[in-house]
Protein backbone atom coordinates (compact mmCIF):
# COMPACT_ATOMS: atom_id res chain seq x y z
CA UNK A 1 0.00 0.00 0.00
CA UNK A 2 2.75 2.19 0.88
CA UNK A 3 4.43 1.73 -2.39
CA UNK A 4 2.02 1.67 -4.50
CA UNK A 5 1.25 5.70 -2.67
CA UNK A 6 4.78 6.81 -3.04
CA UNK A 7 4.53 5.44 -6.80
CA UNK A 8 1.49 7.66 -7.73
CA UNK A 9 2.77 10.46 -5.57
CA UNK A 10 6.13 11.01 -7.66
CA UNK A 11 6.68 14.19 -10.22
CA UNK A 12 5.01 14.55 -13.08
CA UNK A 13 8.68 14.47 -15.11
CA UNK A 14 9.45 10.89 -13.08
CA UNK A 15 6.23 9.60 -14.27
CA UNK A 16 6.49 10.79 -18.37
CA UNK A 17 9.58 8.83 -18.08
CA UNK A 18 8.70 5.46 -16.64
CA UNK A 19 6.04 5.45 -19.20
CA UNK A 20 8.45 6.00 -21.97
CA UNK A 21 10.59 3.71 -20.42
CA UNK A 22 7.65 1.01 -20.53
CA UNK A 23 6.51 1.90 -23.62
CA UNK A 24 10.19 2.11 -25.47
CA UNK A 25 10.53 -1.87 -23.37
CA UNK A 26 6.72 -3.11 -25.37
CA UNK A 27 7.87 -1.71 -28.56
CA UNK A 28 11.54 -3.78 -28.70
CA UNK A 29 9.25 -7.08 -27.50
CA UNK A 30 6.96 -6.70 -29.55
CA UNK A 31 9.50 -6.23 -32.66
CA UNK A 32 10.94 -9.34 -31.26
CA UNK A 33 7.73 -11.56 -31.43
CA UNK A 34 6.81 -10.27 -35.04
CA UNK A 35 10.38 -10.62 -36.25
CA UNK A 36 11.33 -14.20 -34.34
CA UNK A 37 8.27 -15.53 -33.62
CA UNK A 38 5.50 -14.66 -35.74
CA UNK A 39 7.92 -14.32 -39.02
CA UNK A 40 6.43 -11.20 -40.24
CA UNK A 41 8.27 -8.70 -42.47
CA UNK A 42 12.01 -8.33 -43.87
CA UNK A 43 14.06 -7.20 -41.20
CA UNK A 44 13.95 -6.28 -37.04
CA UNK A 45 14.49 -2.74 -37.83
CA UNK A 46 11.47 -2.94 -39.82
CA UNK A 47 9.80 -4.63 -37.79
CA UNK A 48 11.20 -2.06 -34.72
CA UNK A 49 9.41 1.36 -36.46
CA UNK A 50 6.09 -0.61 -37.22
CA UNK A 51 5.79 -1.60 -33.29
CA UNK A 52 7.12 1.82 -31.98
CA UNK A 53 4.45 3.62 -34.16
CA UNK A 54 1.74 1.12 -33.60
CA UNK A 55 2.16 0.95 -29.60
CA UNK A 56 2.43 4.43 -29.57
CA UNK A 57 -1.00 5.02 -31.39
CA UNK A 58 -2.36 2.46 -29.43
CA UNK A 59 -0.80 3.54 -25.94
CA UNK A 60 -2.21 8.07 -26.66
CA UNK A 61 -6.22 6.25 -28.27
CA UNK A 62 -6.59 4.22 -24.77
CA UNK A 63 -5.49 7.31 -22.78
CA UNK A 64 -7.14 9.85 -24.62
CA UNK A 65 -10.36 7.63 -24.38
CA UNK A 66 -9.84 6.81 -20.96
CA UNK A 67 -9.44 10.66 -20.35
CA UNK A 68 -12.16 11.94 -22.44
CA UNK A 69 -14.53 9.19 -21.07
CA UNK A 70 -13.74 8.73 -17.37
CA UNK A 71 -11.89 11.51 -16.79
CA UNK A 72 -9.38 10.01 -14.72
CA UNK A 73 -11.79 7.38 -13.05
CA UNK A 74 -11.26 3.92 -13.15
CA UNK A 75 -13.37 2.72 -16.16
CA UNK A 76 -15.76 -0.04 -16.29
CA UNK A 77 -14.64 -3.33 -18.01
CA UNK A 78 -16.82 -3.47 -20.53
CA UNK A 79 -15.94 -0.11 -21.41
CA UNK A 80 -12.90 -0.29 -20.87
CA UNK A 81 -12.63 -3.90 -23.77
CA UNK A 82 -14.45 -1.80 -26.09
CA UNK A 83 -11.91 0.97 -25.89
CA UNK A 84 -8.94 -1.37 -26.22
CA UNK A 85 -10.48 -2.90 -29.53
CA UNK A 86 -11.07 0.67 -30.96
CA UNK A 87 -7.65 1.77 -30.39
CA UNK A 88 -5.79 -1.65 -31.61
CA UNK A 89 -8.17 -0.84 -35.00
CA UNK A 90 -6.98 2.53 -35.10
CA UNK A 91 -3.41 1.65 -34.18
CA UNK A 92 -3.23 -1.11 -36.73
CA UNK A 93 -4.38 1.61 -39.50
CA UNK A 94 -3.03 4.61 -38.85
CA UNK A 95 -0.14 3.18 -37.16
CA UNK A 96 1.24 1.44 -39.81
CA UNK A 97 0.59 4.15 -42.60
CA UNK A 98 2.88 6.39 -40.35
CA UNK A 99 5.47 3.35 -40.10
CA UNK A 100 5.33 3.26 -44.36
CA UNK A 101 6.07 6.61 -44.32
CA UNK A 102 9.06 6.78 -42.34
CA UNK A 103 10.63 3.87 -43.75
CA UNK A 104 9.34 5.10 -47.53
CA UNK A 105 7.66 1.62 -48.33
CA UNK A 106 4.94 2.13 -51.47
CA UNK A 107 1.35 2.14 -50.02
CA UNK A 108 0.06 -1.02 -51.75
CA UNK A 109 2.88 -3.19 -50.68
CA UNK A 110 1.94 -2.24 -47.03
CA UNK A 111 -1.63 -2.79 -47.18
CA UNK A 112 -1.18 -6.30 -49.14
CA UNK A 113 1.76 -7.11 -46.12
CA UNK A 114 -0.98 -6.32 -43.52
CA UNK A 115 -4.11 -7.89 -45.26
CA UNK A 116 -1.36 -10.89 -45.85
CA UNK A 117 -0.83 -11.19 -41.82
CA UNK A 118 -4.14 -8.88 -40.09
CA UNK A 119 -5.10 -12.43 -37.91
CA UNK A 120 -1.87 -13.11 -36.30
CA UNK A 121 -0.60 -9.17 -36.14
CA UNK A 122 -3.78 -7.78 -34.91
CA UNK A 123 -4.16 -10.61 -32.44
CA UNK A 124 -0.39 -9.90 -31.34
CA UNK A 125 -1.46 -5.86 -30.72
CA UNK A 126 -4.86 -7.15 -29.18
CA UNK A 127 -2.80 -9.04 -26.55
CA UNK A 128 -0.25 -6.56 -26.35
CA UNK A 129 -2.21 -3.31 -26.01
CA UNK A 130 -3.81 -5.42 -22.60
CA UNK A 131 0.28 -4.55 -20.62
CA UNK A 132 -0.12 -0.26 -21.54
CA UNK A 133 -3.58 -0.64 -20.59
CA UNK A 134 -2.85 -2.50 -17.05
CA UNK A 135 0.26 0.08 -16.61
CA UNK A 136 -1.69 2.84 -17.30
CA UNK A 137 -4.86 1.91 -15.26
CA UNK A 138 -2.77 0.32 -12.26
CA UNK A 139 -1.91 4.33 -12.21
CA UNK A 140 -5.14 5.55 -11.88
CA UNK A 141 -5.69 2.91 -9.60
CA UNK A 142 -2.28 4.26 -7.40
CA UNK A 143 -3.50 8.26 -7.67
CA UNK A 144 -7.24 6.60 -6.44
CA UNK A 145 -5.77 4.71 -3.41
CA UNK A 146 -3.18 8.20 -2.70
CA UNK A 147 -6.37 9.98 -2.63
CA UNK A 148 -7.97 8.41 -0.87
CA UNK A 149 -5.29 8.03 1.87
CA UNK A 150 -5.13 11.42 1.90
CA UNK A 151 -8.49 11.73 3.02
CA UNK A 152 -8.45 8.67 5.48
CA UNK A 153 -5.29 11.00 7.08
CA UNK A 154 -7.18 14.27 6.80
CA UNK A 155 -10.12 12.71 8.65
CA UNK A 156 -7.63 10.80 11.38
CA UNK A 157 -6.58 14.13 11.72
CA UNK A 158 -9.16 16.12 12.34
CA UNK A 159 -10.82 13.48 14.67
CA UNK A 160 -7.48 14.02 16.71
CA UNK A 161 -7.34 17.64 16.44
CA UNK A 162 -10.63 17.04 18.13
CA UNK A 163 -10.37 14.74 20.61
CA UNK A 164 -6.71 16.65 21.85
CA UNK A 165 -8.72 20.22 22.17
CA UNK A 166 -11.61 18.49 24.35
CA UNK A 167 -8.94 16.55 26.48
CA UNK A 168 -7.22 20.01 27.05
CA UNK A 169 -10.52 21.49 27.50
CA UNK A 170 -11.29 18.91 30.11
CA UNK A 171 -7.49 19.47 31.60
CA UNK A 172 -8.18 22.87 31.82
CA UNK A 173 -11.11 22.63 33.96
CA UNK A 174 -9.07 20.88 36.67
CA UNK A 175 -7.67 23.67 38.00
CA UNK A 176 -8.62 23.79 41.71
CA UNK A 177 -11.09 26.08 42.57
CA UNK A 178 -10.09 26.28 46.18
CA UNK A 179 -8.07 29.76 45.76
CA UNK A 180 -11.53 31.29 44.42
CA UNK A 181 -13.54 29.67 47.91
CA UNK A 182 -10.68 31.28 49.80
CA UNK A 183 -10.95 34.27 48.24
CA UNK A 184 -14.72 35.06 48.87
CA UNK A 185 -14.23 33.72 52.32
CA UNK A 186 -11.96 36.26 52.62
CA UNK A 187 -13.57 38.97 51.15
CA UNK A 188 -16.39 38.24 53.52
CA UNK A 189 -14.48 38.68 56.48
CA UNK A 190 -13.03 41.83 54.84
CA UNK A 191 -16.07 43.59 54.12
CA UNK A 192 -16.98 44.17 57.85
CA UNK A 193 -13.48 45.24 59.24
CA UNK A 194 -11.21 46.82 56.50
CA UNK A 195 -14.10 48.02 53.48
CA UNK A 196 -10.94 49.47 51.52
CA UNK A 197 -9.10 46.74 51.38
CA UNK A 198 -12.33 44.46 50.78
CA UNK A 199 -12.97 47.10 47.64
CA UNK A 200 -9.53 46.00 46.46
CA UNK A 201 -9.85 42.42 46.69
CA UNK A 202 -13.25 42.32 44.63
CA UNK A 203 -11.49 44.25 42.13
CA UNK A 204 -8.91 42.20 41.93
CA UNK A 205 -11.08 39.63 41.12
CA UNK A 206 -13.09 40.75 38.99
CA UNK A 207 -9.75 41.48 36.73
CA UNK A 208 -8.24 38.13 37.56
CA UNK A 209 -11.88 36.06 36.89
CA UNK A 210 -12.52 38.47 33.65
CA UNK A 211 -8.71 37.30 32.36
CA UNK A 212 -9.25 33.57 33.40
CA UNK A 213 -12.77 33.45 31.37
CA UNK A 214 -11.11 34.73 28.23
CA UNK A 215 -8.11 32.43 28.57
CA UNK A 216 -10.27 29.31 29.19
CA UNK A 217 -12.33 29.77 26.01
CA UNK A 218 -9.16 30.45 23.39
CA UNK A 219 -6.43 27.46 22.70
CA UNK A 220 -3.87 29.81 21.99
CA UNK A 221 -2.73 32.94 23.77
CA UNK A 222 0.60 34.90 24.33
CA UNK A 223 2.78 35.29 26.54
CA UNK A 224 1.62 38.84 27.38
CA UNK A 225 -1.25 37.91 28.23
CA UNK A 226 -0.14 34.60 30.36
CA UNK A 227 1.59 37.26 31.74
CA UNK A 228 -1.11 39.46 32.46
CA UNK A 229 -3.21 36.72 34.20
CA UNK A 230 -0.55 35.95 36.43
CA UNK A 231 -0.08 39.80 37.51
CA UNK A 232 -4.07 39.85 38.31
CA UNK A 233 -3.91 36.27 40.26
CA UNK A 234 -0.62 37.67 42.27
CA UNK A 235 -2.07 40.79 42.75
CA UNK A 236 -4.88 39.16 44.17
CA UNK A 237 -3.05 36.90 46.61
CA UNK A 238 -0.99 40.03 47.96
CA UNK A 239 -4.24 41.35 49.01
CA UNK A 240 -4.82 37.69 50.48
CA UNK A 241 -1.73 37.50 51.92
CA UNK A 242 -0.99 41.29 52.73
CA UNK A 243 3.38 41.77 53.70
CA UNK A 244 3.57 37.70 53.43
CA UNK A 245 3.71 37.79 49.62
CA UNK A 246 6.23 39.47 47.59
CA UNK A 247 6.33 38.60 43.59
CA UNK A 248 7.86 39.95 40.65
CA UNK A 249 6.99 39.34 36.95
CA UNK A 250 10.06 39.18 34.06
CA UNK A 251 9.22 39.32 30.40
CA UNK A 252 11.19 40.19 27.56
CA UNK A 253 9.83 42.79 25.08
CA UNK A 254 10.81 40.52 22.09
CA UNK A 255 8.85 37.63 23.60
CA UNK A 256 5.13 39.60 24.29
CA UNK A 257 3.65 38.08 20.78
CA UNK A 258 5.37 34.24 21.51
CA UNK A 259 2.07 32.09 20.85
CA UNK A 260 1.52 29.17 24.15
CA UNK A 261 -1.23 27.36 25.19
CA UNK A 262 -3.63 29.07 27.56
CA UNK A 263 -3.14 29.09 31.25
CA UNK A 264 -0.34 27.27 30.93
CA UNK A 265 1.45 29.19 33.98
CA UNK A 266 -1.22 29.20 36.42
CA UNK A 267 -0.83 25.96 37.79
CA UNK A 268 2.27 26.54 38.60
CA UNK A 269 1.97 30.01 40.64
CA UNK A 270 -0.91 28.23 42.20
CA UNK A 271 1.36 25.40 43.53
CA UNK A 272 3.93 27.91 44.47
CA UNK A 273 1.35 29.81 46.34
CA UNK A 274 -0.80 26.82 48.05
CA UNK A 275 1.88 24.80 48.88
CA UNK A 276 5.06 27.11 49.30
CA UNK A 277 4.27 30.80 50.80
CA UNK A 278 0.60 29.93 52.64
CA UNK A 279 1.72 27.33 54.89
CA UNK A 280 4.87 29.57 55.54
CA UNK A 281 4.30 31.77 58.64
CA UNK A 282 6.62 34.63 57.26
CA UNK A 283 5.63 34.03 53.47
CA UNK A 284 7.90 34.40 50.67
CA UNK A 285 8.61 35.70 47.26
CA UNK A 286 7.23 34.48 43.59
CA UNK A 287 9.03 35.12 40.81
CA UNK A 288 7.84 34.19 37.50
CA UNK A 289 10.44 34.57 34.37
CA UNK A 290 10.07 33.65 30.57
CA UNK A 291 13.83 33.29 28.47
CA UNK A 292 14.70 32.07 25.20
CA UNK A 293 17.39 29.49 24.87
CA UNK A 294 17.87 28.58 21.20
CA UNK A 295 14.63 27.37 19.45
CA UNK A 296 12.67 26.35 23.07
CA UNK A 297 10.36 28.78 25.21
CA UNK A 298 11.42 28.65 29.11
CA UNK A 299 9.15 29.54 31.50
CA UNK A 300 10.25 29.48 35.38
CA UNK A 301 8.03 29.63 38.28
CA UNK A 302 10.87 30.30 41.49
CA UNK A 303 9.21 30.01 45.14
CA UNK A 304 11.02 31.04 48.77
CA UNK A 305 8.64 28.81 50.25
CA UNK A 306 8.54 25.73 52.27
CA UNK A 307 9.50 23.44 49.68
CA UNK A 308 9.40 20.24 47.81
CA UNK A 309 10.18 18.48 51.27
CA UNK A 310 7.43 20.36 52.85
CA UNK A 311 4.81 19.42 50.07
CA UNK A 312 2.25 16.92 50.48
CA UNK A 313 1.60 15.09 47.28
CA UNK A 314 -0.23 12.44 48.61
CA UNK A 315 -3.35 14.28 49.48
CA UNK A 316 -5.80 14.15 46.86
CA UNK A 317 -6.34 17.54 44.31
CA UNK A 318 -3.01 19.01 45.66
CA UNK A 319 -1.39 17.43 42.40
CA UNK A 320 -3.69 18.00 40.10
CA UNK A 321 -2.29 21.37 38.90
CA UNK A 322 1.06 20.23 37.83
CA UNK A 323 -0.47 16.65 36.29
CA UNK A 324 -2.80 19.01 34.27
CA UNK A 325 0.77 20.71 33.01
CA UNK A 326 2.53 17.47 32.70
CA UNK A 327 -0.72 15.69 30.38
CA UNK A 328 -1.13 19.05 28.43
CA UNK A 329 2.46 19.49 27.19
CA UNK A 330 2.26 15.82 26.32
CA UNK A 331 -0.87 16.09 24.02
CA UNK A 332 0.75 19.34 22.70
CA UNK A 333 4.14 18.99 22.24
CA UNK A 334 5.41 15.22 22.80
CA UNK A 335 8.56 15.07 23.64
CA UNK A 336 9.76 18.10 22.50
CA UNK A 337 8.59 19.70 25.71
CA UNK A 338 9.85 19.32 29.18
CA UNK A 339 8.46 19.92 32.76
CA UNK A 340 10.64 19.90 35.87
CA UNK A 341 10.15 20.35 39.26
CA UNK A 342 13.18 20.80 41.26
CA UNK A 343 14.45 22.43 44.83
CA UNK A 344 15.34 26.39 45.25
CA UNK A 345 18.82 27.17 46.89
CA UNK A 346 18.05 27.93 49.80
CA UNK A 347 14.58 27.62 50.03
CA UNK A 348 11.97 26.88 48.03
CA UNK A 349 11.32 25.50 44.50
CA UNK A 350 11.36 25.68 41.18
CA UNK A 351 8.78 24.78 38.18
CA UNK A 352 10.24 24.83 34.62
CA UNK A 353 8.89 24.31 31.20
CA UNK A 354 10.43 23.85 28.17
CA UNK A 355 8.75 24.15 25.08
CA UNK A 356 9.14 24.22 21.65
CA UNK A 357 9.30 27.70 19.60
Amino acid sequence: MNQALNTAERPLPYRLASALVFLAALTVFAALIVTHVLKVGDSFLQNLVFSACICTVTVVSIETGRRLLWRGRRAPPMGLALLILASVLLAYLLGSAVAALLLGLPPDQVIEHQTRNFASIFLFTLLASALPTWFFANRVRLAELAAQAEAEKARAAAIERQAMQTQLQLLQAQIEPHMLFNTLANLQGLIAIDPTRAQHMLDQLIQYLRATLSSSRETHTTLSREFELMQAYLGLMSVRLGRRLSYTLRLPETLKEIAVPPMLLQPLVENAIKHGIEPKVEGGSVDVEASREDSSLRLRVTDSGLGLAHSLPGRQGESIGLANVRERLQALFGSRSSFTLSPNDPAGAVATIVIPL
